[in-house]
Parts: structure tokens; sequence; C-alpha cells
């Protein structure tokens, strides 16, 4: 293994990040265009220093450690050949998550409520902050204390005041009972009276709240690593509070979005130029079971797929800039469905523009089932239809099952609601639109939410749990096993169940009318799938055997739906699932082993596998 080689190329990707970051620096600043406030009467000049000091302090990090690899490798120029071009891969997400991390725990962001009520009698409270699982633990409390708790913890984190705080619990003595609770040691850490924090806000200075978790190491991979793999899962409650999550810090979440749906490695390829370098780093990361070319073509795909990602960005951004979103939200959002990711800006995703304006939401939903279609096509044949080429991509087999499996899933779900009370289903335009939307962005393994149909007939959540495992195009930014490999699956699956009552005859495997010439695509596509399905089960068992029951709630039921829901959320990078992890749920409940579970799921499924198990391997690492 040339370790020199390796560090130069890390080093390029470490630096990459940190400038990353400080781009994001200029969202800090309100006058460029703040999305949202608890108050807006208190919004001016309302400056992020939080998100600040999070980011700058992690781009320092970067300079000085891309700095220092770039240094150790600057003597080596050797040629990239397969082993280092994995290494380089596997090594490039496994950095990226750990310093994507970063910001989220520098800046102080916070995750979730620190108290969850569960039970008749009593709650749940978090560990010490310190701790880095960020675990939960049981405590009783009497029934007042309880109207209390319930009363502060809805509330969100801005509180309430003293008089809301008695209209709520219909306490006179309401502020006594919560002074009370703080005097417990499982409470003084968490709960936060008025005059307590002078660091507050001026809209919650003067308010009784629940203190928020901080997002720890693990919180915060899983956060950067779902946004790289272009996952959109998160373990974030409320993105809508600036005092919880600056817009700086949403900005680089959104940013990893952009940097991991172009591809690590697609930069790698545009900036270190031909020879077999970008043969072996595309033929490593880029997703899809055909990709041998010669090496000026891999570096051209590069470039090709690059163009056409930042063209479709800008594009999106500047419609969506046009139907009324800020420039911040028009970014975040162009930034998430062209890299199939889904992180919005907003609790409610997209559905929050309907919910404020129905005429234009329509329209924005509609647009961005268009892009996220687009995202989910291979951008080969996109190109080749811009220049007058449209029946390439028509021809295509792989495109034509990709949109037959969009309008038939869409079918199917109106089908399945209409003559039903869910809202979503009341009108033929409502369900159309609502069908279609849910079925692109699983499909497509974007993740974004318009409806929550979680709350669907048993049907159509089943039919949308199947499309998790389906994903998009070769070539494309999304994620999943890929329409082609279920279209050669279903080809290969015919021709052994005919060898089975007709050894003697040869039988070829063909795609529109050719014969497949890679004689191990047959052996790889069946590896591939059963791998898939060994870590799914793999996945269901640990999530199952080491998660307790209080990450559900009382009287669950669902545990091991929702755990298979995670797990296939999360390894073919859809984002939300079933359940727990619904779309009006996260990820912020689970315990820190299954969300470093998680984080190596999203890691293989974005990666195809291979890349991240032979860094486990000491063979691997051997000259």
């Amino acid at each position: 293994m040339n370790f020199r080689l390796l560090a130069k190329l890390l080093g390029i990707l470490v630096l990459l990040i940190g400038a990353a970051m400080l781009f994001s620096l200029i969202w800090a600043y309100p006058k460029f265009g703040h999305h949202t406030y608890p108050d807006p009467s208190i919004a001016t000049g309302l400056f992020e220093s939080g998100g600040v000091r999070g980011l700058v302090c992690s781009a320092i990090i970067c300079g000085v450690l891309g700095a220092s690899m770039l240094f150790f490798g600057r003597q080596s120029n050797e040629k990239i050949f397969r082993k280092e071009a994995m290494a380089a891969v596997g090594l490039s997400w496994v950095l990226a998550t750990f310093l994507g991390a970063l910001p989220y725990v520098f800046s102080g962001t916070m995750r979730g409520p620190s108290i969850r009520m569960y039970g008749e009698t009593s709650v749940l409270v978090a560990s010490p902050r310190w701790k880095i699982w960020n675990a939960w633990e049981e405590v009783d409390v009497d029934p007042e204390q309880r109207q209390v708790l319930i009363a502060v913890t809805s509330s969100n984190a801005r509180g309430l005041s003293a008089r809301e705080l008695a209209s709520r619990t219909g306490l006179l003595d309401a502020v006594e009972v919560f002074r009370d609770l703080q005097q417990q040691p499982k409470f003084s850490d968490w709960l936060i009276g008025a005059g307590d924090d002078r660091r507050a806000p001026v809209d919650r200075a003067s308010q009784y709240r629940v203190g928020w978790v901080p997002m720890g190491l693990i919180d915060g991979m899983f956060e950067a690593q779902s946004g790289f793999s272009t996952t959109g899962a998160t373990v974030i409650s409320d993105l809508e509070d600036p005092y919880m999550v600056p817009h700086c810090i949403l900005f680089w979440r959104s940013s990893t979005h952009f940097l991991g749906g172009l591809g690590i490695i697609v930069l790698f390829v545009v900036l270190l130029g031909q020879n077999s370098a970008g043969k072996a780093l595309m033929r490593t990361e880029m997703p899809g079971p055909t990709q041998d070319s010669s090496s000026a073509r891999m570096q051209h795909a590069a470039w090709l797929f690059a163009g056409v990602y930042i063209a479709l960005n800008v594009l999106l951004a500047v419609i969506l800039k046009l139907l009324g979103m800020s420039t911040f939200d028009s970014i975040c959002h162009s930034f998430g469905t062209m890299a199939t990711g889904g992180f919005s800006t907003y609790n409610s995703s997209l559905g929050h523009f309907f919910l404020e304006d129905p005429g234009k939401g329509r329209i924005i939903e509609y647009v961005i089932i268009l892009f996220m279609t687009f995202a989910g096509a291979n951008f080969t044949l996109l190109f080749l239809a811009v220049i007058g080429k449209p029946l390439k991509l028509f021809r295509d087999t792989e495109f034509r099952t990709y949109v037959g499996f969009i309008l038939f899933s869409s079918l199917m779900l109106m089908a399945f609601g209409f003559g039903t009370q869910i809202q979503e289903f009341e009108t033929i335009e409502s369900g159309l639109r609502n069908s279609l939307f849910q079925v692109v962005s699983v499909l497509t393994t974007t993740g974004f939410g318009t409806a929550d149909f979680d709350g669907w007939r048993e049907m159509q959540r089943a039919w949308l749990f199947a499309l998790m495992f389906i994903g998009g195009c070769t070539g494309s930014t999304g994620g999943g096993m890929k329409v082609i490999r279920h279209v050669l699956f279903v080809k290969i699956l015919k021709i052994e169940v005919e060898a089975a009552f007709n050894p003697h005859e040869v039988r070829l495997l063909k795609m529109e009318g050719k014969s497949v010439e890679d004689q191990t695509l047959r052996h790889s596509i069946l590896v591939y799938a059963g791998l898939v399905f060994l870590l799914f089960g793999f996945g269901v068992l640990f999530v199952v055997g080491i998660e307790p029951a209080t990450t559900w709630g009382a009287g669950s039921t669902n545990k091991l739906i929702d755990s298979a829901s995670a797990v296939a959320a999360t390894l073919n990078n859809i984002g939300p699932g079933l359940g727990v992890v619904g779309p009006t749920e996260n990820y912020g409940s689970f315990s820190g082993l299954s969300k470093l579970l998680f984080i190596w799921l999203m890691m293989l499924g974005r990666l195809e596998i291979f890349p991240i198990l032979v860094l486990f391997s000491p063979k691997f690492w051997r000259d």
C-alpha cells in the first residue's frame, strides 16, 4: 500500500471540506437571508456566534490536518491503482464523517429535548451532558409534577411564562412545583427557570422551559454521514429555532448533501486529471454494476456528471426562488433535491410550503417531483436528451423501467387511498400529487416529505417499504440497489429457472437485445443482492436486540417493524421510514450503538459495500 499517495489524496479531500465549512459562514449574518425566527420582533441583528465558532474551529482543524497530509505525501507521484483507489474511497468517507461532525459539536447545536414523557407516572430524563451516548433513565413523578412537565415539554424549546404555565396546568402554584422539580438531582441539569440562563435570547429569558441535549460526537457523525451519503435521516427535533440550530449550521448540513451528491471521488478525478487515477477511482465509487471504460472516458464522464449536476442545482434554485422561497431555502432545498438527500430547513419538510400557501405549495411540490425524477435518472442520458438525442433516454431499458415503477406505484397508492378517511386522498388532485411525491421521494432515495404516510393504510406503507430496496438509475445521485440490478436479477432468475428443467441449453444474459459481455456480472449481482439482504437481517437483529423499550414509548408493539424500517431506510439511503422514524419523527431517540450501526449502514449503502468492507481486511493493507 502506498501510504504517501493515500495521504496526498485524503489531504485534498480534507481541505475541500474545510473550504465548504468556511463558505457556510456567510449565513451567520441575518442580512444574507435568515428564513425563520420564533419571534420576528427580535430578529434584527441576531449574529450566530455559536455557529461561527463551530465552523471556524472545524475549518482550522481541517486546514491543519489537510496540510499535514499533503506535506507527508508531497513526493508521491505514482499512479493510483485499484488498492489505493479503494483505500482512498473508503477512508475519505470515514474522514468526511468525522470532520463533518465537528461543526455540530463545536457550535453547541441542540438535537432534542432532554425530558420525554413516558408511562402514567414516570418520565425519561437524559443522562449527564458529558456522556457521549446521550442515554435516558426513567424516574417517577407525582401527578402535579407530571402536569408541569407535560406543559413545559409540549412548549418546545421556547418555554412558558409563569402565567402560561399556570394556565396550561391549572395549578396556581405551578412555578413552585417547577422549582421543586429543579431541586431533584435528576432534573437539575435540564429544567431552566426564569432568569436562570443569562445567555438566553430575549424571547425565552423569562420563560420556564426544558433544556435540550447538545449534539455529541456520535450525533454529529450521524448527521454528517447522513448528509454526505445523501440519506437525509436526522437526529435534530427542531430545525426552525436558530437558537437551537443556527442558520449557518443548517447550510453546512445541506452543503454535505451537495458534496455527497456530486461524489467526493468525482472531485478527485476532476482535480487529478487522466491516467489510471480517474479510472481506478471512478470504478470504485460511482454506483452501478457496469462501469468499465477507458481512463479518458472516465475523466470525461466525471466532468459530464459534475456539469449536469451543478447545472440542475442552479436551475432548480432559481425556479424555487421565483416561486417565492428565500435565497437560503431555495439553495438548501436545491441541494437536497438534486443530491437525492432530503434535508430540509423546516420541521415539516417541503410540506411547510403547502401549509403556508396551498397554491404555491402545490406548484413547488410538482417542481420538486420533476427534479427528483431527473436526479434519479442517468445523468449521461439526460445530457444526451438535452443536446438533441432524447430517443437514447427513452430507449434505455433501465430508464423505462424506472418510469414504469414511478407510474405504477403511484397508481397503486392512489387506488388504495381513495374511499378512506385519509386527508391526502380527499380529491383526485391531492391523491395524485401526494402519491406521486412519496413514490418519487422514496424510489429516488430523496426522503423529502409532504405527508405523514405513516398514517396511511398498511398496504400503502408496505408498498413504500418495498420501494426502499429499488433505488434510482445507474449514473444518478440516487442510492439503493439501482433499477438496473433488479432488471438483470429478473433476467438471471429466468435463466436459472429454465436451466432447472433444460440444463444443456446455453443461455446468454442479454440487455436490449445484446449479450452482456461481462461474464462475471451475473455472479456479482447475485453476490451484491445477497450482501444487501444479509446486512439488512443483521441490522434488524442488532437493533431489536440492543434497543430498550423506552425508545418506542409506552405500549408500543411495533419494535420489529420500526427496527426493520430504520435499517432499510439507512442502508438504502432513504432517510425517513415508518413508525418511530416516520416522516414526522427522527432518529434522536436511538441509543449510541444503534446510531453507530446506522452510520455504518449509510456508508455501505452509498459506496455499495465493498470499498468499506475491504478496510477491515488485514491482507488489504499489506504491500
